[in-house]
Formats: C-alpha cells, structure tokens, sequence
C-alpha cells in the first residue's frame, strides 16, 4: 500500500508524461521570406534604421530590445497626423523600414523620452533621433545582425506579441526622468553646442555589390537606374566614387552618407584591366 506522499509523486510524474508530447508536438511558428533591411551606426554605436511613417519621412529609429514598444515624440506625431486612442497610443495606417519592409498593425506610444531629447540636445549620435523600435514590433521578426554587411536581415515571424501592460497615458512611469532631456538641451546651449540634423532623401545608385579581398565588384546593376544610365556593368570593380579610393563596403557607405537626389558624381570602375570614369546622376533614395 503506497503512502500519500509518494502517491502525490507517482502522479506527478504521470502527469507530466501526458504532457510531453503534445508541447514536443507544437509546430514552430512559420517565417515569410527574408527582407534587407539597410542600417548605420549612431556616433554612439547604436542601430539606426529609417523608416516612413504613414508615407511621410524617412525618420531615424534605433532599435532597442529592450523597449518595451515603438515610441515616438509629439511633434512626429503631429507631423503625420496620427491620433491617439483612449489609452494613448497611436496606430499607423503604414509602417515601412527602408528596404521594403512594410510591418501592419503597427502601433506606438507618444512621449518625448528624455533618452532621445537628451542626445538630441547634445548632437550625440550625429544625427537626429525620431523614435525607437521596441518588443511590439521587434518580436514580430527574427533579425540576423552581421556588422561586417550594410543590412540587417529581417524575417517576419507568425507571431503577434501580447499586448504591452504598465504604460499608462502621458508617459506616467518617467516621472522626473524628463526632467534629464531638459537639462541636457541646457547643458549644450551653455557649451555652445548646436546639433544642425537635417532630414532628406538619401541618394541613390542602383547597384548590389559583392566585397571580395581584391576589392568591391558589382555584382548586378539595376534596370533603369542611375548606374545603368552611367554604363557601370557586373564585374567592374569600383576604384573610387566621390574622390574617394573604395576598398570595401565601409570606404563606400562613407563617400554615400552625404550624396543628395540629383548630385552629379564621377566614379573610376576597373573593367578588366582598363579603368573607366564615369559620371552619375544619383537617383532618390528612400
């Protein structure tokens, strides 16, 4: 005659042997096709990303695991008109990452963070900050980072994160903390820092590239586009661009932050053993 207690733990053990298969027997949530997702790094070595908000922008958003969701300023807000609901969060009609990536469903809190007011006071990263990306958002992909490529690799997930708990309306929880954003705008005005970001349309080329240890070679040239016009082909190995020598994808990213829409720009390709200068007329970007 068994006595209580080990009753108790047979039963247990029974119990828990009814319920391994059916959690082994759960099928992994599907993925879509992967998205390149184009990126940068902040002077403070945070990940930017750019997105459009309901068509309009880009803005810059840092990703950040461990917000809890995607926030954004009032003055974004008002910008694209987005309204709030009773419980004070806002639902874009479109939400798309440079790249291609269009996320539905997305929603927001509005707060000026002092987070970003801070380091927008300061011009710490070296450009304006619009907003962060957070767990509503960022748990709906799986997201490869590999900082020796210029993308992120995104792929959606079948998965819809529960809703966000704690958040109350007008930002309570930050409490004096906004205080911070305040007096580093303070801060910089008395040393005499002032932060010029200015927000445009990046300029565009048309090409995919392959980084090889000889160097940077097209690897495609997209139809119709600035670099078609200009006669670049696959296999030409790109010697500068903008009068700067290209060795790799880093030299090239750093002669194309400040290209515009419409620049006129002369590039020196290596076909074969022959080099070619070319001029472009940079497309528009996103």
């Amino acid at each position: 005659k068994l006595r209580w207690p080990v009753k108790v733990w047979l039963l247990g053990i029974l119990a828990l042997v009814s319920i391994v298969p059916l959690a082994s027997a759960a099928e992994p949530a599907k993925a879509e096709d992967p998205v390149l997702v184009p990126y940068r790094l902040t002077d403070t070595k945070h990940v930017l990303v750019r997105a459009k908000l309901n068509g309009q922008g880009p803005f810059n958003f840092i990703l950040d695991t461990g917000a809890p969701a995607v926030f954004i300023p009032k003055k974004v807000a008002k910008k694209i008109g987005l309204k709030l609901d009773d419980k004070g969060w806002g639902h874009f009609d479109s939400f798309e990452l440079e790249g291609g990536l269009k996320v539905a469903k997305a929603s927001t809190r509005v707060e000026d963070l002092f987070q970003l007011e801070g380091m927008n006071g300061m011009g710490l990263a070296g450009v304006e900050l619009h907003g962060v990306i957070g767990y509503n958002l960022l748990s709906r992909f799986r997201i490869t980072y590999d900082f020796t490529q210029d993308k992120l690799t995104w792929v959606p997930l079948d998965f819809q994160p529960p809703a966000i708990k704690g958040i109350g309306k007008g930002g309570e929880g930050q409490g004096s903390l906004d205080m911070m954003g305040t007096v580093a705008k303070m801060l910089a005005g008395f040393m005499g820092i002032k932060p010029n970001f200015e927000l445009h349309a990046a300029g565009f080329l048309g090409v995919e590239f392959e980084e090889k240890k000889s160097g940077l070679f097209i690897a495609a040239v997209f139809k119709d586009s600035p670099a078609e016009k200009a006669g670049f082909k696959p296999g030409d190995r790109l010697e500068s661009f903008r009068g700067t020598s290209i060795d790799d994808m880093g030299d090239f990213r750093r002669a194309m932050v400040k290209t515009r829409p419409g620049d006129a720009v002369k590039a020196t390709l290596l076909r074969g053993d022959a080099k070619t200068d070319v001029s472009i007329t940079m497309g528009t970007g996103f």
